[in-house]
This record gives C-alpha cells, sequence and structure tokens, in this order.
C-alpha cells in the first residue's frame, strides 16, 4: 500500500529524530517521524543506567527548549549531569509528547529500505524530481510504502555493535558464544547484576563506554569479592587512553579517565594490552579468548565495549558518498576521523557536509558519524538545525554552522606517521563559526517553507 505524500520523513525518534522534527515545525513543516521501537528514544532506554559526561545545557536544543517551555516545561538543573533515563524522562518524552510533535510520530514502524519511487540505483533521468519512497514493515506483520520529499535518517548505530574480533568481523566462535557476551554497556549494579556478580569477567574495547563498565565492575566487585575483572584492548600505548583529566572541559570524562588509571594501579583489574581477539571458544571452565598466538584464561561473562557501526542495508539502493573507511560522508570523514582527529573539537558543519548525490536526502546524528566514536548530541543538533534550514530555503542560516564543544584537553594518536604522538593540544577556541556564502548545490526548497532562522 502507498500512502499520502509527506514533505520529510525522518527516521528515528531519538534526540537528533525528535529535534529535527521541532525544528520542521519550527519552519512551517509537517514531518513524519518513523520509530522502529515502541516509544521515543528507544535506544537511550537500553543504557538508561549510564551517566554522560556532558551537563544539561549539552543535550538539549535550543528550538526543542523553547517549544517545551512554552508549554510549562523547565531544565531544573543547567549543570547537572545527567544519566541516559534522566535524558529520556526530563526532555525526549516531554518533546515527543507536544501537541505540535505527537501526531506525526509513528511507533512501531521499522523502516526496511529506502529509494526512489520507480527509480533503481541504476536509473538517472529524471530521479530528482521522484519522490522518495520508504519501505515500511509495522510491529503486527503489515508493509507500507510512504512517500516524501526529503529523507533525513537519524537512526542512530547502537542496533549495530561491532563485534570482539579484532579484523572487523565476529571472531571465530563469538556468535556461538553470544549468550555470554553483552554488547554495550550492561547494568551491572542493576538489572544485570546477577549475571556479573561473583563471575570472572573480560571487559574488550578501550573506549569510555568500556570505561563505563570497568567503573561499575569495580563498585560491584567491593561487595563481592569473588568478582573478576579482566579488561582486554588491542593498543599496545595507553599513554594517552584515559583522556585530559582535570584539562578536559567535561570534568565527568576526565574523571572517569581517572579512576580507571587508579583501580589498574591498585590491582583491581588485569590489564592485557596488544591482544588481538581471534577465537572465542566455550569451554567446561567457561569462554576462553585467544588471539593468533596466545589464550587467556576462561571468565564466565564478556563485555564487548568495542563501539558501533551504521547500518546502511537500508540505504542500499540511494546514490552516498561514503568515506571507504570512517563509513561516514566522505566531507565529514577528515573532521571527525579518529586515527588523526585531536582535541575532541571538530570543526562546524552542516546540510553541505552532510549531503550525498541523493539530493535531498541526509544521513545525521551518531549514525552520520559512521564508525567514529566522538559524538556529542549538540553535533546532531546543528546537523538538523542546518539541514532543515536549507530545506526551507534559508542557505544563509543553512550555512552558518556553529559549534559550541568541549576540549577532552589531550590530542588523539596520530597514526599518519606511523607513530602515536602523546603532546597535549594547545589552546583552540570553544566557539567556531563557518560560513557559507556559496549558491546551494542540489537542495530544491520544499514547498510551504518560509524564511525562518530556525532558532539562531
Amino acid at each position: 500500500m502507498i500512502e499520502s505524500y509527506h514533505p520529510v520523513a525522518l527516521i528515528g525518534a531519538g534526540p537528533v529524530g525528535l529535534v529535527a522534527a521541532a525544528h520542521l515545525v519550527d519552519a512551517g513543516l509537517t514531518p513524519l517521524v518513523l520509530e522502529a521501537g515502541p516509544s521515543a528514544s528507544a535506544s537511550i532506554r537500553k543504557w538508561s543506567h549510564v551517566r554522560v559526561f556532558s551537563p544539561w545545557q549539552y543535550n538539549v536544543d535550543r528550538v526543542a527548549r523553547k517549544m517545551l517551555e512554552a508549554n510549562g516545561w523547565s531544565l531544573a538543573e543547567p549543570d547537572a549531569f545527567p544519566t541516559g533515563g534522566e535524558i529520556v524522562a526530563g526532555y525526549l518524552e516531554p518533546l515527543a509528547a507536544l501537541p505540535a510533535i505527537a501526531p506525526h510520530i509513528r511507533y512501531g514502524a521499522r523502516v526496511v529500505s529506502v529509494s526512489r519511487l520507480g527509480f533503481d540505483k541504476m536509473k538517472t533521468n529524471g530521479r530528482e524530481q521522484a519522490p522518495f519512497v520508504l519501505h515500511v514493515s509495522r510491529g503486527d506483520g503489515s508493509d507500507e510504502h510512504v512517500l516524501a520529499a526529503a529523507v533525513i535518517d537519524a537512526s542512530g548505530t547502537w542496533e549495530m555493535p561491532n563485534p570482539i574480533g579484532s579484523s572487523g568481523v565476529p571472531a571465530i566462535g563469538e556468535q556461538q558464544a553470544a549468550g555470554q557476551i553483552w554488547y554495550g554497556i550492561p547494568d551491572v549494579l542493576g538489572r544485570e547484576r546477577a549475571r556479573y556478580a561473583g563471575k570472572r569477567v573480560l571487559v574488550a574495547g578501550s573506549g569510555h563506554s568500556a570505561f563505563n563498565a570497568l567503573a561499575d565492575l569495580v563498585a560491584l566487585a567491593s561487595d563481592e569479592p569473588e568478582t573478576h575483572i579482566t579488561w582486554v584492548i588491542r593498543r599496545d600505548d595507553t599513554r594517552q587512553m584515559f583522556g585530559g583529566g582535570q584539562a578536559d572541559q567535561l570534568p565527568e570524562r576526565g574523571s572517569l579517565g581517572a579512576r580507571i588509571e587508579q583501580y589498574l594501579a591498585s590491582g583491581r583489574i588485569r590489564l592485557v594490552t596488544g591482544f588481538q581477539i581471534a577465537r572465542v571458544e566455550r569451554t567446561p571452565d567457561g569462554v576462553v579468548v585467544s588471539s593468533a598466538t596466545d589464550s587467556l584464561p576462561a571468565v564466565d561473562e564478556i563485555v564487548a565495549a568495542t563501539g558501533f557501526r551504521p547500518d546502511l542495508s537500508l540505504l542500499s539502493e540511494l546514490r552516498l558518498d561514503l568515506d571507504p573507511a570512517v563509513e561516514s560522508p566522505s566531507a565529514l570523514a577528515p573532521l571527525i576521523d579518529p586515527n588523526v582527529h585531536s582535541c575532541g573539537t571538530v570543526r562546524p558543519h552542516g546540510f553541505r557536509e552532510l549531503a550525498h548525490p541523493e539530493a535531498n536526502f541526509f544521513i545525521a546524528g551518531m549514525k552520520s558519524y559512521g564508525r567514529a566514536p566522538t559524538f556529542l548530541m549538540l553535533t546532531g543538533y546543528e546537523q538538523v538545525r542546518s539541514i532543515v534550514a536549507a530545506l526551507t530555503g534559508n542557505f544563509e542560516s543553512a550555512g552558518n554552522v556553529q559549534l559550541v564543544l568541549p576540549e577532552t584537553g589531550v590530542c588523539s594518536a596520530d597514526f599518519s606517521n606511523g607513530t602515536a604522538s602523546s603532546a597535549c593540544c594547545g589552546p583552540n577556541p570553544i566557539v567556531q563559526v563557518r560560513e557559507s556564502r556559496a549558491t546551494p548545490d542540489r537542495v530544491p526548497v520544499l514547498a510551504g517553507a518560509g524564511d525562518v532562522g530556525c532558532g539562531r
């Protein structure tokens, strides 16, 4: 069944998708939001126990805040650090429930594919005039087609965790041992306490997701002394891994890294460096992970905090311009590549860096970063502000992109010359502004839109 035509279809009712809806409503357009889960921000609910590094001021969009405040909402503690659950309950649920937004969200609506109506990937003549057709699978087993003039994919990456296999694919035996592997950050002090208490636990991954899991496991081990923690990372050099400490402009992030260092020094965590997982084997004594040459002692549970990647399968019939390594839009990749990017800052970017050869299609939010792990909600908010301004014809506003991002206090490793630098970054301006006065490139203005400032 093909239903009516929509100006903009949004994939995902997470923070970036909902903020995009708010900007579209503010611009006088009626969005259609398609959310696979049963409620708004279904993915964040899966890590609701995790406290984020950024205070409320970095997690709330200006236009969304204006709309919420007009309906009696207020932000009680702008400098407090919320958990994922508090962000959902205190911000995203009220935003999704606004009378201007709620009627336009469909839950239990999983987008299976996006293409051009009547056009496969090979067909060119007349392509840009054809509407997008989104194949939507509903929770009741029925399917439908939705037409739209523009599409913003803000579906995130949470449902596509990276494997623990060091070659980017599951290690041998990893899928067979899936029942003893948790991908992401388990709630070891709450819902999953019984699963990890008194167990031998291996944590794989070297980012802040691993830090969160490790910190919780150490707290659990204080109450349950038989809990033993092994931490496996691929890198040999750990000098910059723990962040900038007091130099980090997000104190919670710097503090977490410092705590993990202290736990290592006190022997509460056993660290194994330079270990490339190639095989996972279930044995009578537990799960054994092995590299090409060595095996580690058996454990009871594995926490895979190895990051996430975008699900691009639903976009296979669209013409995309993606970096072959980062899997972000090609113009964005050099700004966020974790192999060379430093200081925790990202040059301002908007609709131009996020555009694809497929006109009026954009990937925004965490999914736009591909495999890069350095995304902040505020970045996604500015992305969709710029995209909506371009779609509504306000190219001056769309090109005037601004970001206010906190520095990490430490540079990322630079492997471009085969070595890792340990030097900290010099001072950088916190507010970054880039203006683009170039003429718009293949972004048709959607009908019915006025000249709006998009909350600037």
